[in-house]
């Protein structure tokens, strides 16, 4: 057995924005949670109860943000997930008989209708509709640690100009984690990794013990931290902060020369969505007909042109294989000359989006598995940790306030605030300030309608200060359904703070609204006073 010198942390940033659309179900952006089920959060699952049933012992860190909390929790996506699964299936059964003229074809038709139906079972007949219940057992049993998020990933660096927001947003995210985990958080995820020194005191008061940072908000702490990211650091207000390797990230996050370019690896941009017969796959694409990713891909990324081969799950996995073992003999030489001249055994942070496994790098879970278990096997000088069990072991922490970052483009704010965008701001920071106004002018309210109004308030500027929408708007992918929901949560806002103030509260949309944003059920707006 060699002897252990360092240790390796893997945490994983599961997060979506909360969609919900009772009224219609011709939201393509629902999608996005029916794709990271299948792609992502199962195969993780799937990926864990292998290692659990082979007896490797493994860690990883994950956070389960309270929006997709809510959204895996409630009943009528459960439904219309079971409804996408079944669409699947019967796609990848038309797709067999379609294919039959060749052989590879076939065989990966075959490939998708048993991968679909196996997430239907595990999803129906294993977790009973509800995989947090899956999560949850992997941190019962102490291999996974679950950390929370900013209740609605509200980007901190901008809402701190009215303070009870941020205050709110940490408050709700610990709330929301207790009451699907049974216990409080030790760490949260800043939304978009985003820090500022006046969000501590509010981290200390809801018990949170460590947060992750973008790499430059480690380096350029103050003062300079000894072993830059290698250890983490205390800040003054006792909040200690994990910041982000930059060699792990390059080698799995990079588009040029991480492992997810890999010519075997499955091409994310082909798939039968836009290249099949339009009439066939009409019923199949999104309701006003416009050709849109089905999930069913054929092809391996194979070159850098567009001449691309057809995929082969086998060859995929040979990849997988050879990338772990590399990143393996990465880590043993980094932990090596790290060890020699650190005082404290180092640490190497390699915080992730969940998605980017399974979603994007289709053979991610995959890799993870394999790499854990050549970690458990092999000849190693470091064992995987949770940044919780470090402070444990390690309690002796530098003091250091870490440097206000974020993990955005550029590793500031500029993704979230720039001229696409920034005609939001102001309405979500009067919306901030009403919201503080209310609870102050009603600061224990009794009358049940009018409590109820006051909480659904809350629930509409949290929805609002989403950073997801504000992301989107900078990429300009969903643009319109962006700038639409900041609109509506501001505007539900806006109708309910008036009827409050002028006393004459409409019940039947205080009911509607509640209805369309089912979410935080026990939010109490008194944070905010």
């Amino acid at each position: 057995m060699e002897q252990i010198k360092g240790y390796v942390s893997f945490i994983l940033h599961a997060h979506l924005p909360f969609i919900h659309h009772p009224e219609s179900e011709n939201y393509l952006e629902e999608q996005w949670l029916y794709e990271a089920i299948s792609e992502t959060y199962i195969p993780l699952l799937l990926s864990f109860k292998k290692l659990e049933e082979e007896k490797v012992d493994f860690r990883i860190t994950m956070s389960l943000t309270p929006p997709l909390l809510s959204m895996l929790d409630n009943k009528l996506l459960q439904k219309r997930y079971i409804k996408y699964l079944k669409k699947h299936i019967e796609l990848s059964k038309k797709e067999i008989e379609r294919t039959k003229y060749d052989n590879r074809l076939n065989e990966l038709a075959h490939y998708y209708f048993n991968r679909y139906s196996n997430d239907l079972y595990v999803f129906k007949d294993v977790y009973n509709c509800n995989i947090i219940q899956g999560f949850k057992h992997f941190q019962d049993i102490g291999v996974l640690e679950i950390i929370t998020c900013g209740a609605t990933h509200g980007y901190f660096p901008i809402l701190y100009v009215t303070e009870q927001t941020v205050k709110a947003q940490i408050a709700v995210g610990v709330q929301t984690y207790e009451r699907y985990f049974g216990k409080k958080p030790r760490g949260i995820w800043l939304p978009e990794c985003g820090y500022v020194p006046e969000a501590d005191k509010y981290l200390k008061e809801f018990g949170i013990e460590y947060i992750i940072t973008e790499s430059h908000g480690i380096l350029y702490a103050d003062p300079t931290p000894i072993y830059g990211t290698f250890a983490p650091i205390v800040s003054p207000e006792g909040i200690v902060a994990f910041g982000r390797d930059i060699e792990t990230s390059r080698q799995v996050w990079s588009s040029i020369n991480g492992y997810p370019g890999d010519y075997n690896y499955r091409e994310f941009y082909r798939d039968i969505g836009y290249e099949a017969d339009y009439d066939y796959i009409k019923p199949y694409i999104a309701h006003n007909g416009v050709r849109v990713h089905t999930g069913l891909k054929y092809y391996r990324i194979t070159s850098k042109n567009d001449n691309k081969d057809y995929y082969n799950v086998r060859w995929a996995m040979d990849s997988a294989e050879k990338q772990a073992g590399h990143f393996l003999d990465c880590r043993v030489k980094q932990i090596d000359s790290l060890s020699s001249c650190m005082g404290t055994p180092p640490i190497v942070v390699c915080p992730y989006d969940a998605e980017l496994y399974g979603h994007w790098w289709y053979e991610g879970p995959y890799w993870l598995y394999i790499l854990f278990k050549k970690i458990y096997y092999d000849k190693c000088n470091f064992k995987l940790i949770t940044p919780g069990e470090y402070i444990d072991k390690f309690p002796n922490i530098q003091i250091s306030t870490p440097c206000r970052s974020s993990w955005g483009a550029k590793g500031y704010s500029e993704v979230w605030l720039n001229s696409s965008n920034d005609y939001a701001h102001r309405h979500i920071h009067k919306a901030g300030n009403r919201m503080v106004k209310l609870a102050n002018l009603f600061p224990s309210e009794g009358n049940t309608l009018r409590r109820k109004a006051l909480n659904q308030c809350a629930r509409e500027l949290l929805l609002a200060q989403s950073s997801d929408w504000l992301f989107i708007i900078t990429n300009g992918t969903m643009v319109d359904y962006a700038k639409k929901r900041i609109k509506e949560h501001i505007g539900r806002f806006t109708k309910l703070y008036f009827q409050i103030i002028n006393n004459n509260i409409d019940k039947d949309f205080v009911k509607s609204l509640y209805e369309k944003d089912k979410i935080f059920d026990d939010i109490n707006y008194e944070i905010y006073k």
